[in-house]
């Protein structure tokens, strides 16, 4: 499989030709070599970071503190719980008007 001979190699190059066209393959190609060039500048990259990472300084280590005493918490009363009651709405008054008897102008 890995002995590709020179017929097979042209058998293959016909076959991309017939199925992309002569006129699309220079751009597929241009395509391809620039995606191969960012990958490789993309892989560089990441090398160039690890090796940076890699021969950073330790960090260096913080001699350990006394602990610090804290004070007791002060005792405070249980809080009640508040009852708000809500506002009673005042009851008008309700003033009845006297029915006008029209005959009567006198009353």
């Amino acid at each position: 499989m890995g002995n590709l001979g020179a017929t097979e190699l042209i058998i293959i190059a016909v076959v991309i030709i017939l199925l992309f066209g002569a006129k699309k393959l220079p751009d597929m190609a241009r395509s391809l070599g620039k995606s191969a060039k960012i990958l490789k500048a993309e892989t560089k990259g990441l090398r160039e970071d690890d090796d940076q990472t890699q021969h950073q300084a330790p960090p260096q280590q913080y001699a350990p503190q006394p602990p610090v005493q804290q004070a007791p918490p002060q005792q405070l009363p249980p809080a009640q719980p508040q009852v708000v009651q809500p506002p009673v709405a005042q009851p008008q008054p309700v003033v009845q008007q006297q029915p006008v008897d029209q005959k009567n102008p006198n009353n």
